[in-house]
């Protein structure tokens, strides 16, 4: 039997209190009823964007409600993952007073969102070959920590995490589990959407900016219970997803079968950029991939970030990071731009 969790509970005060701003078209979002707008100050000729895009992004949501097999109303759109992230603590931890828990090495804008927020941050560092402590989570967890973030496939690390951890942690946790899966078209298989009905305090983030390819256009995603997407929309700014970057995503939903090649090709150029990496004597190690990127270990990060910046080529430095020293983090790129890499990176090992 799965223990329940009140979210209502776990929401700040001062935002159960809160009224949502909304606009007086509003109420007529999804009506047939053709309507003269002049309600909200703007420039009546039109020009494609001289009107505000619907706050709720319907037409977007029901499609991709459709595609991911949940209800719209378990779907919130933001203005990048980055903005999710922030949403999330504002509604659900009290600045302060209560805290988050993150699993170093880690995407570093969960700490930098809860500094923004006034939130403390508890560390719980991943253990032997970057793995969750499922038990030193659960220990450290308390009544003040309002939510972990664990992103799966992990960032810089690389790996994707068990799934019976995952739903061990979901199970126990007393807060809610946000399962940031930013990569997950690089390791399909189970998501941790499918855990919605049976999970009352899970969070999945997903993104338009990796596989997708739109990260200029700042699209991310949240399936959650009804009941957090309701939180969320309260605080949310009117406007927060602009006309362009909706019409982008909707663009790029009926290039599916391109996406699903591109995925293949970046999966098959890592494989061939792997086979080059075991041949360096400065690297000292290749992490497991399930990501678009490779972290390895090699024996003077700074060092060979700076050759590789001479070569012309930008790439990651991890090192200061928990259990990241000397290593670099690389993202698969087109490709030309893996041979160049792989030339540098030769020239580099003489």
């Amino acid at each position: 039997m799965n223990r329940r969790i009140d979210i209502n509970k776990l929401v700040r005060p001062v935002i159960k209190d809160l009224k949502s701003y909304k606009s007086a078209r509003q109420e007529f979002v999804g009506s047939d009823r053709k309507m003269i707008l002049l309600d909200a100050n703007e420039n009546p000729f039109e020009t494609g964007l001289n009107r505000y895009p619907d706050p709720f992004q319907t037409e977007l949501k029901n499609r991709l409600a459709a595609i991911k097999g949940v209800s719209s109303s378990s779907l919130f759109l933001a203005n990048g993952s980055d903005e999710l992230i922030s949403l999330l603590m504002v509604a659900f931890c009290e600045p302060k007073e209560e805290e988050i828990m993150i699993v170093p090495p880690t995407f570093g804008m969960y700490q930098v969102s809860a500094n923004l927020n006034g939130v403390h941050v508890v560390e719980v560092p991943l253990i032997d070959a970057f793995q969750l402590d499922v038990d030193r989570i659960l220990a450290r967890a308390s009544d003040k920590t309002k939510m972990i973030f664990i992103p799966t496939p992990n960032n810089p690390t690389a790996n994707r995490f068990p799934l019976s951890d995952l739903e061990h942690i979901a199970k126990n946790f007393p807060g809610l589990v946000i399962i940031d899966e930013a990569y997950a078209e690089f390791s399909p298989g189970e998501t941790a959407i499918d855990w919605l009905d049976q999970y009352e305090n899970i969070v999945v983030l997903q993104t338009f900016s990796k596989a997708q390819g739109l990260a200029g256009a700042r699209v991310g995603m949240a399936f959650a219970k009804d009941e957090i997407i309701d939180v969320l929309n309260t605080i949310k700014a009117p406007y927060n997803l602009n006309v362009l970057s909706q019409q982008a995503v909707m663009d790029r939903l009926d290039q599916a079968g391109q996406v699903a090649q591109e995925v293949r090709l970046l999966i098959g150029y890592k494989q061939t950029l792997i086979k080059a990496l075991e041949d360096l004597s400065f690297v000292k190690k290749i992490f497991p991939s399930d990501a678009n990127f490779i972290l390895i270990r090699v024996d003077d990060s700074s060092l060979r970030y700076n050759q590789l910046i001479q070569k012309g080529i930008v790439v990651r430095n991890p090192s200061k990071q928990i259990s990241c020293e000397n290593t670099l983090r690389i993202t698969i790129g087109t490709e030309i731009e893996n041979t160049a890499l792989i030339t540098a990176l030769k020239a580099m090992d003489q």
